[in-house]
């Protein structure tokens, strides 16, 4: 098992994802047009695009793993959140220097989508955390997407629900750096429309 650093751009959040490895998480790219969003949000807010948050076909490379599995050790204070919609995913992001963090389906779901760019690895991140297993949500992406790169979405796609499932079972739940014991996100989330969004970055 690995931990495996974690760290917002500027060094003032950071933390650690406990005991993972390829088989303890899942590895995947997610160009669904709520993740792009996310990271026009941030870089709307003076991000910029430097290191980039989505790749050359969109995508956002994400680790889904266990949320009791990943502490933050220093600046929590810093941790803010953005929702697309009252029912969207919650989407945790730096508020000192906007880098994205993770996304999260709620208090009761074991569930941590971890951003790349919060990701700190010793080694290379296919040692850590293998190969990306797919490109998901590929639907509108403008830029095909070579077959060697998709790999197999409806596969990983059960696999992330079969880990999601066991990981219910086995509490994982909790401890959430997230949310509170009382199932309430740490901080208020802000909550920003995709058309807001656009129209931001267009003037």
């Amino acid at each position: 098992m690995t931990e495996i650093t974690l760290a917002c751009d500027c060094g003032k959040v950071q933390g650690v994802a406990h005991d993972m490895n390829a088989q303890k998480g899942n590895r995947l790219t997610c160009c669904c047009s709520d993740c792009q969003a996310f990271a026009h949000y941030l870089m709307n807010l003076g991000r910029g695009n430097h290191p980039a948050i989505l790749d050359q076909y969109s995508g956002t490379d994400i680790f889904q793993m266990p949320v009791s599995k990943l502490t933050i050790d220093q600046g929590i204070e810093q941790l803010a959140c953005m929702r697309l919609s009252a029912k969207g995913l919650y989407r945790w992001y730096s508020q000192c220097c906007h880098t994205p963090i993770g996304n999260t389906l709620g208090p009761k779901m074991p569930f941590v989508g971890v951003v790349h760019n919060f990701m700190r690895h010793e080694k290379s991140r296919v040692d850590e955390i293998g190969q990306n297993r797919a490109y998901v949500q590929t639907k509108g992406v403008k830029t095909q997407i070579p077959a060697a790169l998709k790999g197999a979405a409806i596969q990983t796609v059960l696999r992330s629900i079969g880990k999601v499932l066991s990981w219910k079972l086995k509490g994982f739940h909790r401890p959430s750096a997230f949310f509170s014991q009382e199932g309430n996100p740490i901080v208020t989330p802000i909550i920003k429309r995709k058309a807001a969004i656009k129209a931001e970055i267009t003037h």
